[in-house]
């Protein structure tokens, strides 16, 4: 009896085992073929087998989706996120805009990560200052925002070549945004460095990231699923578990065959094409839910082309139907800032490159200087109006004030340095051709990211014509014997330009002066555009028929150095240019924001202490420069200017920007 009743029970006990042995496997299988399909699957990315996925994307990280809502560790979330870009405004800046973003009504914040700037030159790597992403991660934790990282490598957003370095054109084969072992090598090398700098920020670990997203606007470049996976793997190596997304535009969603391996998001303005992509991510699987990475909450401008913007009304109609809807949402931009220095972008329109300002205000919910502006106020009210008080929440926090913005008046250029004495102080590269500044051979086995090139050459003084085998990239000025005989750029419609024919003498000299107006940063694989990239002189030059050779070639890079020197001249009555040009703006008290407008200067670059500010160009539209305060200081600031074209009456500070050349006559200057 016993001994039966032991069987008995040895048995249910087995029997129990083997059920719950069985309901483990039912459950655990389905995760676990999941885990394989994700990274075992990935790990063959590079051959031309699609993954074997039928369904659509499931979360694995803490925020999920089910039934078109988000839930962060089971709590219903809807995102109201602003895009502010740490690289784009000064680092003593970003607690007060990370603030202001807040009390606006959103409860995240997104930004991108440039890696031209993280590597400007291959294997050397910069996390500080306006650079230092972790503590712009942090001071939004501390604020108590979520954060969507957006790394790239490839990033789009009005930047020089999409974020991509310039250094990976030194491989003439190169083929970027794919899996090109050029390529995909440099991207691991860099993501080996990113990545685990993130790893404790994630939300499951007590950080704020809750979202990771996987390349940018992929759809319109290109299908190339296994390119994707190759950047997801890089994530999975890391230790990057939180919710994978992408995001296009209605051009590329069409081309999307990524929604089983991360979660879709749409890119637009106007609803009417948000709701074509709204409903093809609801064809693919009713669990996703509604979200706009980018509603775009205005436009950027190109050099010579009119101002851009959105107005209020037009913007508060989109943005009420994405509200009535239910998406999240990301306003792209929340804060444009500045493309400081050499780091504005440029598009290619039906062949036709159009280079972006130095300013990405945006006409965004803050200006460039971080103001508040009608468009935020208009935004407040309605993210209380559908999000908040339908949770019973009839307040926001109170908005924080301006920072204060001061007109310092005019200043004069005293100092002078001709172009003769800048090039003698630079280090050339002897070439038997023109190459471009990438293909530069300089100290530190580099080539030349940004700036000017200049390209000498002596030839023969009885020449007639000059011509380019291609348009030089992107402005050339040509001097022959240090007088200006013409200026080829995007618009030019010829590749000649006439010689200044001298019998009196054998040999005359030729100096090319070549400005990278800014790479490329959004174009489609079939245009070949990304992988061209290079600036300076592409191909031969020659003179009637004769290919030149023997040149010298100067990069003009502006690092420091050049313009904190101290063998200025005093300026002359009629300086030549181009030249370097040196104020002082005296200052006494408070240092406030201001903006600079060059009065009657035609085309160049300003830097305030060292610091480069970006271009300026009398076509405009743009017509001054944010100059924010914690680039200035309490009594004299050096103004440095690089003129090419036209040296101007005054450089006043102002208290105002003028985005519109049309504005100039209504500032008091």
């Amino acid at each position: 009896m016993a001994g039966k009743e032991m069987l008995r029970s040895k048995t249910g006990i087995v029997a129990a085992i083997i059920v719950i042995v069985l309901l483990i496997a039912s459950i655990a299988l389905p995760v676990y073929i999941s885990t394989l399909d994700s990274t075992e699957g990935e790990a063959t990315r590079t051959s031309n087998v699609e993954p074997s996925h039928t369904e659509a994307y499931v979360s694995g990280g803490s925020l999920t989706f089910q039934n078109g809502l988000f839930y962060l560790n089971g709590t219903s979330l809807r995102i109201v996120s602003g895009a502010l870009h740490y690289f784009r405004t000064p680092s003593e800046y970003w607690n007060d805009q990370l603030q202001k973003l807040k009390a606006c009504g959103m409860n995240t914040v997104e930004t991108y990560v440039p890696w031209n700037q993280h590597e400007e030159y291959e294997n050397q790597y910069n996390f500080d200052d306006i650079l230092d992403l972790r503590k712009f991660i942090q001071l939004a934790h501390g604020l108590g925002l979520y954060v969507i990282f957006r790394p790239g490598p490839y990033i789009c957003s009005e930047w020089d070549f999409g974020g991509l370095p310039s250094w990976l054109l030194r491989d003439p084969d190169m083929k970027v945004r794919s899996n090109y072992p050029g390529y995909t090598k440099a991207v691991e090398k860099y993501f080996d460095k990113l990545l685990p700098m993130v790893v404790d920020l994630q939300y499951h670990k007590g950080g704020p990231i809750i979202a990771f997203q996987i390349e940018n606007e992929f759809g319109s470049y290109d299908s190339d699923i296994q390119h994707l996976l190759f950047l997801k793997q890089q994530y999975i190596k890391h230790g990057l578990n939180e919710l994978y997304l992408t995001s296009d535009n209605i051009w590329g969603v069409k081309n999307d065959v990524f929604y089983q391996h991360a979660m879709p998001t749409a890119n637009f303005k106007s609803f009417d094409e948000g709701r074509q992509i709204f409903d093809l991510i609801e064809e693919w699987s009713s669990d996703f839910p509604l979200m706009v990475t980018e509603f775009w909450t205005g436009w950027f401008d190109h050099w010579g082309s009119e101002h851009e913007g959105l107005p209020v009304e037009e913007y508060e109609v989109y943005l009420r139907k994405i509200l009535e809807v239910n998406a999240s949402i990301n306003f792209y931009m929340f804060h444009g800032g500045s493309n400081f220095g050499f780091m504005n972008g440029a598009n290619k329109e039906n062949q036709q490159y159009k280079p972006d300002v130095s300013n990405y205000d945006y006409d965004a919910l803050l200006s460039e200087n971080g103001d508040i502006t009608p468009k935020y106020l208009k935004t407040r009210e309605l993210l209380l109006e559908y999000v908040y008080k339908p949770q019973g929440i009839t307040t926001l926090p109170d908005v924080p004030s301006n920072t204060p913005v001061k007109a310092y008046g005019p200043v004069t250029a005293t100092q002078y340095l001709p172009l003769k004495l800048l090039l003698d102080t630079t280090q050339f590269v002897n070439s038997s051709k023109a190459v471009p500044m990438e293909m530069l051979k300089l100290p530190g086995d580099r080539g030349q990211n940004f700036g000017y090139v200049l390209y000498r050459c002596d030839i023969q003084a009885d020449g007639k014509n000059l011509t380019f085998e291609n348009l030089p990239t992107d402005r050339a000025q040509i001097f022959q014997d240090n007088i200006k005989i013409g200026t080829l750029d995007w618009k030019s419609d010829t590749l000649q330009i006439q010689l200044s024919t001298d019998v009196s003498k054998n040999i005359s000299q030729l100096d090319i002066l070549v400005e990278n107006h800014g790479r490329v940063n959004y174009a489609t694989l079939a245009s070949g555009t990304l992988n061209t990239e290079r600036k300076g002189i592409n191909g031969n030059v020659f003179i009637d028929d004769k290919p030149l050779t023997d040149f010298k070639i100067y990069p003009l890079e502006f690092q420091p150095d050049v313009v904190n020197r101290s063998d200025w001249m005093p300026l002359p009555d009629k300086p030549s240019v181009p030249a370097l040009f040196k104020a002082t703006l005296t200052i006494e008290g408070d240092v406030n924001d201001s903006f600079v407008y060059m009065k009657g200067w035609g085309k160049g670059i300003i830097f305030v202490n060292g610091f480069n500010l970006g271009r300026y160009w009398i076509i405009g539209p743009q017509q001054t420069l944010y100059v924010p305060a914690p680039k200035l200081r309490t009594g004299d600031n050096q103004i440095v200017i690089f003129e090419q074209e036209t040296v101007g009456e005054s450089i006043i500070f102002t208290d105002k920007p003028i985005y519109d050349v049309n504005d100039v006559s209504t500032i008091d200057l």
